[in-house]
């Protein structure tokens, strides 16, 4: 009879730090963002702002540092009673899983601000002050343990990006984006909640304990006591759902196309580079119901690699360079769900590097295109064409980005594409066959945009006329094709890193036979 190794999961590694780092990058932005109301003059918001934002980065270096990647469990934990008659706690920690999501998070969000540096003039201190406050609850979602506690930071998300699309988003539609954005994350956020309260109301702390006090959101200890076979299929889709709105997955992928369409670039490239519900889906979808994810891989597997199939050709009918990218971002988190639905260690290591590459390649492409619609006003193929002769910096790094994003040997979206596909291959070479297709339709969307918009002959006076990088701009760019080549290059510090906690991730799952859940579910009802 298989069994899963408590200390796998639920026993937290000696801090080797001695502060509650985590709990310093969760609440530096937000403290920071209220310090920015104090300031006046506008040059010294953006400054400050950028310090705020390095200052994270350095923090999350420093975090990243002092993790152990031998330890397949959660580090850096730290608990703190928060509301004890519902027994939910203040509980962060950080795996091997979510150990690259903090530095990058910090990453990104110092590259939007250089990119805003000049583009945003209409309120700027509310625009950096809502910026930071964003990053500190987006850090929270990576590190939180706690059901109540993730689910808070999740939904706090949704007031700072509300406000950024309706007020600075660059479309006569941005209201409407605004709203739709919400409605769907709120609605995405009902699934999510029945879930918890589920998970919740099942467990006790006692035995035989009624109150509300006795409430398990703790989500280490979840993993220890699983929940039976009927109940986790509920449980199961209801988290799959919720998180796939957000990702998003085909059929949720609608808001996105309409707010990296009318909202702020800057935004748009945190909305497709931090993919928070792919990783609700590889956090806690699969393995608080591990029979059920079995039991729905074809579900996980199917609409993954639909999703990408249906993104990739849609990308390839559009006109528009944000459009392109938003389908393109729907193409390739399908190729993370299918990989998750793998089940495997290449599978889920696959998983990871693509999520962590999202911040870099999609993000950055992203950068690009504002720096472009900043100096043409549009980024519709119309108004571009012969972009390689005025803007050859811009053009080279959006090359090398793209090459990346199709997984040019050489950069980290190779290595993250083959293992997925290695995964696949382990599970159906048909799942791997349709992979594959996906990603030379990815391929070809791109190569066709940047030929219509980056060669040939300048088609308007504009472009003719356009600036190159500016060295803001350029070091933004440089810093992102950097980290594309090390991760294609060097994939070993991030294999690594994330090796041991995938394996347990795994053998979790592996380790769910019947057996195992009847002797759970007895002791389960014994408690009881």
């Amino acid at each position: 009879m298989a069994t899963v190794p408590p200390n796998l999961e639920s026993l937290p590694a000696a801090d080797p730090l001695g502060f509650p780092i985590l709990s310093v990058l969760i609440g530096l932005p937000v403290l920071w963002a209220l310090g920015l109301a104090f300031l006046r003059d506008q040059r010294t918001v953006r400054v400050v702002a950028l310090m705020g934002a390095g200052l994270e980065l350095l923090l999350s270096l420093v975090m990243l540092a002092a993790l152990r990647p031998d330890i397949a469990g959660m580090q850096l934990v730290e608990r703190a009673t928060w509301i004890p008659s519902l027994n939910v706690h203040y509980l962060v920690g950080i795996d091997g899983i979510a150990a690259l999501f903090p530095p990058l998070t910090a990453l990104l969000f110092c590259a939007v601000i250089l990119a805003s540096w000049t583009s945003i003039q209409s309120m700027p201190r509310l625009y950096f002050a809502l910026l930071l406050a964003l990053e500190g609850v987006t850090v929270g979602v990576f590190c939180a343990l706690d059901l109540v506690l993730f689910f808070l930071f999740w939904e706090l998300t949704l007031v700072p990006i509300y406000f950024l699309v309706s007020l600075w988003g660059i479309g006569p539609e941005r209201r409407y984006a605004a709203v739709k954005y919400t409605l769907f994350m709120l609605a995405g956020g009902i699934p999510l909640l029945f879930a918890i309260l589920l998970l919740g109301l099942y467990h006790t702390s006692g035995v035989g304990a009624p109150g509300l006090d006795a409430l398990i959101f703790d989500y280490p200890t979840l993993l220890e006591r699983p929940l039976p076979t009927e109940l986790q299929a509920l449980v199961f889709l209801l988290l799959f759902v919720g998180f796939a709105v957000k990702a998003p997955l085909f059929p949720f992928h609608t808001w996105l196309p309409t707010v990296l369409r009318e909202g702020p670039i800057g935004l748009s490239a945190l909305l497709v580079g931090l993919k928070l519900g792919a990783f609700g889906i590889l956090r806690f979808a699969v393995p608080l119901a591990p029979t059920a994810a079995r039991e729905y891989v074809w579900l996980m597997a199917g609409l993954g690699l639909f999703g990408m199939l249906y993104g990739a050709l849609v990308a390839l009918r559009q006109s528009n360079l944000r459009l392109m990218l938003a389908f393109s971002s729907v193409s390739h988190v399908g190729l993370v769900i299918a990989g998750i639905a793998a089940l495997n260690v290449q599978g889920v290591q696959g998983a990871v590097f693509q999520l962590a590459n999202f911040g870099v390649i999609a993000g950055g492409l992203l950068l690009l295109t504002g720096f472009l619609h900043h100096r043409l006003g549009s980024t519709d193929l119309a108004s571009l064409g012969g972009l390689a002769q005025p803007l050859p910096l811009l053009t080279g790094c959006f090359l090398l980005l793209g090459m990346a994003s199709i997984g040019l040997p050489g950069t980290n979206g190779f290595v993250a594409e083959l293992l997925i596909l290695l995964g696949l291959l382990q599970v159906s070479p048909g799942l791997a066959v349709v992979a594959v297709l996906g990603v030379i339709l990815g391929a070809a969307y791109f190569l066709s945009f940047f030929r219509h918009a980056f060669l040939g002959p300048v088609s308007d006076k504009t472009v003719a006329s356009a600036a190159d990088l500016r060295p803001r701009e350029l070091l933004v760019a440089c810093v992102l094709g950097v980290l594309v080549l090390a991760g294609g290059l060097f994939p070993n510090p991030i294999q690594n890193l994330t090796a041991s906690a995938a394996n347990a991730w795994v053998t979790r799952m592996s380790a769910d036979t019947a057996p195992a859940r009847a002797l759970a579910q007895n002791q389960i009802d014994s408690e009881r």
